[in-house]
């Protein structure tokens, strides 16, 4: 492995993978509309840090790949996946959005901080799903 300054990359400079990462983890917390600072007071890190994760600026450490998954409701493997590598079908792109919006009510059901309002969310959800 060749060092920085050397004329090869630096082996610990981000890499596609982590530019990837980055770019999911930014699309998911907007979808949950949570702000910067308020996803990375959850995490116990500054924004600016955060925002280098976002734009693959920065590595993260696994632990740290942990605690982002818990903080979005996702599991780790969702913030690897790129949804524009692998054109699918029609069927699959719509599976695939229904595990998104799924994975989605799932982050919010989490958010619920009484008994009263998660029953609250969980006889909403009733409702909308008997009007098929």
């Amino acid at each position: 492995m060749k060092k920085a300054g050397t004329g090869g990359e630096n082996p610990r400079s981000p890499k596609d993978v982590d530019r990837l990462v980055g770019e999911n983890i930014r699309r998911l917390r907007i979808q949950r509309n949570l702000t910067l600072a308020q996803t990375a007071g959850e995490l116990g890190i500054s924004h600016q840090q955060l925002q280098k994760y976002e734009t693959g600026a920065n590595r993260l450490s696994a632990g740290t790949l942990c605690a982002v998954a818990a903080v979005l409701g996702v599991s780790i493997e969702l913030l690897f996946r790129d949804e524009g590598a692998v054109p699918g079908k029609a069927a699959s792109r719509q599976a695939r959005a229904m595990e998104e919006l799924r994975t989605e009510g799932s982050y919010w059901l989490g958010r619920a901080r009484s008994e009263q309002k998660l029953r609250q969310m969980v006889q909403v959800l009733k409702a909308l799903s008997s009007e098929n």
